[in-house]
């Protein structure tokens, strides 16, 4: 304003001058040209913009926020304890503000998302990741294999003869193998569509060959053989097959108790590549001692001794698995395809660089570990936590481990943890005492038996009896203590004292959703449970089946339930789902 008034000030003055300049008569002078004078404007004032205040809801959600994100880091380490608690902490810095979490809009809205978010990491746990779900195995390679094998075998090229016949002469066996057309095909299959396959599993078995290559050598085995498992696995050691031979040896149940290995519902020795490998040692000789001929030794390592014996028998006594194997009168397919392929594989692995193979070198040096008396079941994830490290490094160690805890029965279990980490895993497991595995016990009333048990728990009566070193047909007495195998999951455990507040209040049955509040982890399953109703979130992927496992129900009482005509569901949809609550409600 003030500018605004000097500019009109300066201008009349200009007017008035002007005027007079008119009216008034002034003899003409010549004048001297004067450059103009330019007058600088004074620089405008600057004026700081005041600083917003802080926002403290948008502070406080990023405090919450950062809890969360936190926990999501702890539980991708398996690290179940810390994530729990850190999930906990982004809640309770929402209910502990003086705006609490319902009053604020933005607020609310992330106290929402939130609880949604951890109810996510739960049912995934509840499906996946509890300490009695049994960990993921790898396919078998050999499946495929002779899949591929069967239907797909190339002619040998020039160039792949001369090599091969070059190799064998050069190269010392202590297995025969012949140069022949069968041979010869596998090898051109191996160094052609299947060379990414047989260079990933020799790259990946350079770590194991040493340990193989000493186990056979005090045997007096031929070392040709530790190239099988190149054929049967890859050398994974935790591969499986459709017909659920383990392993790196892929050993199927019983031969593997046979060969001394153990095997029960928590323990399988044939995913420990060393102990696996003892006992494919004292197999081998086994077959060897029965035919004498390292090619039918290996037929029966495949097909089983008997098959191979009834093909001598109908054969009228040939002994040579070649002319076995010319027809199809005597040998399955598979097993008449596996020796040439386990022998094109010992060809190739012996000298890979000849063949084009870029093998990656072993490990300097394998993880060192150190081992811990386990005295009492322990949860796998609490031992990765303690020891600072991840479960899967935890589960690597201790391959032959089916699930996320030690046995429950066993006293003197020697648990492998990284080096360095005995001591601490050892005072830990001293403070858990006998809660250092998460399990819930049932104890046996009078006229129980397995079958009502676990009818009354909804878990499998196969799995009852198993993880209790059971038969399904055992008679259980009043008093004995039962292990559940279903663990508790505790993402969200919510201190009782301060539960979330609800979302709803009306007079309705007891609602939770899938991330139910545990207020009590201790509580046993044979407390009798009261009735509630579960509002679940469909998310992608979802599909009844899999929900009803979830929540251990059925598909066709999630359709009674929803009035659902077909099996198709959206995400986002929600749906209702009748169960047993133990926990406040947090809908």
């Amino acid at each position: 304003m003030l500018r605004l008034h000097y500019g009109l000030m300066s201008a009349g003055l200009v007017v008035g001058l002007l005027t007079a300049a008119c009216t008034t008569r002034v003899p003409s002078i010549a004048a001297t040209p004067v450059a103009p004078v330019v007058v600088a404007a004074a620089p405008a004032p600057v004026v700081e913009a005041p600083q917003p205040l802080p926002d403290p809801v948008t502070e406080l959600i990023a405090v919450s926020a950062r809890h969360f994100e936190q926990g999501q880091s702890e539980l991708q380490l398996g690290h179940l304890e810390s994530a729990r608690t850190e999930f906990n902490g982004a809640l309770e810095v929402l209910l502990e503000s003086p705006y609490g979490a319902r009053s604020e809009p933005r607020i609310r809205e992330h106290f929402d998302r939130l609880v949604e978010r951890i109810s996510a990491f739960e049912v995934t746990a509840l499906a996946q990741g509890d300490g009695f779900a049994e960990k993921k195995y790898e396919p078998a390679s050999l499946d495929d294999l002779l899949a591929i094998s069967t239907f797909n075998k190339p002619e040998p090229s020039p160039e792949i003869k001369e090599a091969v016949t070059a190799d064998l002469q050069s190269t010392n066996h202590d297995i025969d193998i012949p140069l022949n057309a069968r041979v010869l095909q596998y090898v051109e299959l191996f160094t052609g569509r299947l060379r990414g396959y047989l260079q990933d599993g020799l790259s990946r078995g350079a770590r194991f060959l040493p340990m193989i290559q000493d186990v056979f050598r005090a045997e007096g085995l031929p070392l040709d053989l530790a190239y099988v498992p190149l054929v049967e696995s890859a050398f994974k050691a935790d591969a499986l097959s459709r017909a659920k031979a383990k392993g790196m040896w892929q050993f199927m149940r019983g031969t593997a108790l046979e060969n001394g290995l153990k095997n029960d519902w928590y323990i399988d020795e044939r995913a420990e590549p060393e102990k696996a490998t003892r006992a494919a040692a004292k197999y081998l000789k086994t077959l060897y001692g029965m035919f004498g001929d390292w090619h039918l030794a290996l037929a029966s390592y495949n097909g089983g001794p008997g098959r191979v014996q009834g093909a001598i028998r109908r054969s009228g006594g040939v002994k040579d698995f070649w002319r076995l194997s010319a027809t199809r009168r005597y040998l399955p397919q598979e097993t008449r395809d596996y020796v040439p392929l386990i022998l094109a594989a010992m060809i190739i692995a012996r000298n890979p660089a000849q063949y084009g193979m870029d093998i990656e070198p072993p490990p300097l040096e394998s993880a060192k570990f150190e081992k811990v008396m386990v005295p009492v079941a322990v949860d796998l994830r609490r031992v990765a936590e303690w020891a600072g490290t991840s479960v899967q490094s935890i589960q690597e160690l201790n391959p032959e481990l089916r699930r996320w805890t030690t046995p429950v029965r066993s006293k003197d279990y020697e648990l492998r943890v990284p080096d360095g980490a005995a001591e601490l895993v050892q005072a830990r497991l001293t403070e858990s005492g006998a809660d250092a595995a998460a399990l819930n016990w049932h104890t046996v009333r009078k006229g129980e038996t397995l079958l009502t048990i676990s009818r009354t728990l909804k878990v499998s009566r196969a799995d009852l009896a198993d993880a209790n070193y059971l038969s399904v047909k055992s008679r259980v007495t009043p008093g004995q203590q039962l292990v559940i195998p279903r663990a508790p999951t505790l993402l969200l455990a919510t201190r009782a004292d301060n539960p979330a507040p609800l979302v709803e209040t009306q007079k309705t049955p007891a609602v939770v959703t899938a991330s139910a509040v545990v207020p009590n982890a201790k509580a046993t399953a044979s407390a009798a449970p009261a009735a509630a109703k579960v509002i679940y979130r469909v998310k992608r992927g979802d599909t009844l089946a899999s929900i009803a496992r979830v929540f251990q129900t059925s598909v066709a009482s999630l359709k009674k339930w929803n009035s659902l005509s077909g099996n198709v569901i959206q995400a986002g949809q929600r749906l209702t789902i009748l169960t047993t609550a133990r926990s406040t409600a947090t809908h």
